[in-house]
C-alpha cells in the first residue's frame, strides 16, 4: 500500500456514518472517541447488526466472533476489526481494514491520544479509512503485515498481560511480609520509565550485580512462602541472567 499524505486523509466529519459493532470496553471507547472528534457514530451495536446505512463498520467483537459478525453485514460499507492477532481474511468478501490500538482499555475507558496503532487494509480505500479513523482518535498508525500479526500481538501480551501477572506475583509475595501493593508501585513506574529510555540497560538488582547469594536467599523465601510460584521465579531468574550475559558479551 502506498503511504498516504495527511491531506488525503479525511477529517472525522467526512467519514460518513461509522457503525461500531460490539458493546464491550473497546467498542464503547471507540464510539466515545469518534463522537468526541465529530464523527457520526451508530452504536455500539449488537453482534447481529447488519451495518445498514453505515459507510464504515468497525467490529469490536472477540476474535472468535469476527467472521460471524462480518458475515451478518450487508455489502457496501468498508469493514474493519480492532484485533491485533487476527488477519483480514475473516472480513472477506468486504473491503477490509484492521485498526488495533496498542493500549489496554479498562472499564473506565481510555485516552487514545498519541497511542500507537497497527493498521492494515485490503485496498487503498480501506487504508484511507484506517488512517482517517486513527487520525480522528489521535492514534499514531503504523503498518502491520498479516504474517507478523501473531508475533506482534504476543509482544503486546507480554508487555501488558504478563506484566500484570508478574506484578501480582510481586504483590502477593510482598503481602507475606506485611507490605502493601502500593509500596511497590513507585518502583514499577520508575522501572518502566527507565526501560522505555534505556531498554535492557535499565536492569538493576542482584542478578545484574552477579550477587548469587542474594538470589539464592530470594528463591528460598519464594519456595517457603509461595511454593507454587517457584518455577516462575526460576524461569524469570534464568531469563534475566541471559539478559545480563548477552548485554556483557562482546558483539561478534
Amino acid at each position: 500500500m502506498p503511504d498516504l499524505d495527511s491531506a488525503d486523509v479525511p477529517a472525522a466529519a467526512g467519514l460518513g456514518v461509522v457503525a461500531i459493532v460490539g458493546d464491550g470496553r473497546m467498542g464503547r471507547a471507540l464510539a466515545a472517541g469518534l463522537r468526541a472528534a465529530g464523527a457520526a457514530v451508530d452504536g455500539p451495536l449488537g453482534h447481529e447488526a447488519t451495518g445498514e446505512g453505515a459507510d464504515i463498520v468497525v467490529l469490536a467483537v472477540p476474535d472468535s466472533e469476527i467472521a460471524g459478525a462480518a458475515a451478518s453485514l450487508a455489502p457496501g460499507p468498508v469493514v474493519g476489526h480492532v484485533s491485533g492477532a487476527t488477519t483480514l481474511v475473516p472480513l472477506a468478501p468486504h473491503e477490509a481494514f484492521g485498526l488495533h490500538p496498542l493500549m489496554t482499555v479498562t472499564a473506565a475507558g481510555v485516552d487514545f491520544a498519541g497511542v500507537p496503532a497497527a493498521i492494515a487494509a485490503t485496498s487503498a480505500r480501506g487504508q484511507a479509512v484506517a488512517h482517517a479513523l486513527a487520525k480522528a482518535l489521535g492514534l499514531r498508525p503504523f503498518e502491520i503485515d498479516d504474517d507478523d500479526r501473531a508475533a506482534y500481538h504476543a509482544a503486546a501480551s507480554i508487555a501488558s498481560n504478563f506484566l500484570v501477572t508478574l506484578e501480582t506475583f510481586a504483590a502477593e509475595l510482598a503481602a507475606t511480609a506485611g507490605i502493601s501493593r502500593d509500596a511497590l508501585a513507585p518502583l514499577v513506574r520508575a522501572t518502566v520509565s527507565n526501560w522505555e529510555t534505556s531498554g535492557a540497560a535499565a536492569l538493576t538488582g542482584p542478578i545484574a550485580r552477579g550477587d548469587h547469594a542474594t538470589v539464592a536467599r530470594q528463591r528460598a523465601a519464594v519456595a517457603e512462602r509461595m511454593p507454587h510460584r517457584t518455577a516462575l521465579f526460576d524461569a524469570l531468574t534464568d531469563a534475566t541472567s541471559d539478559l545480563v550475559r548477552n548485554d556483557r558479551e562482546p558483539a561478534a
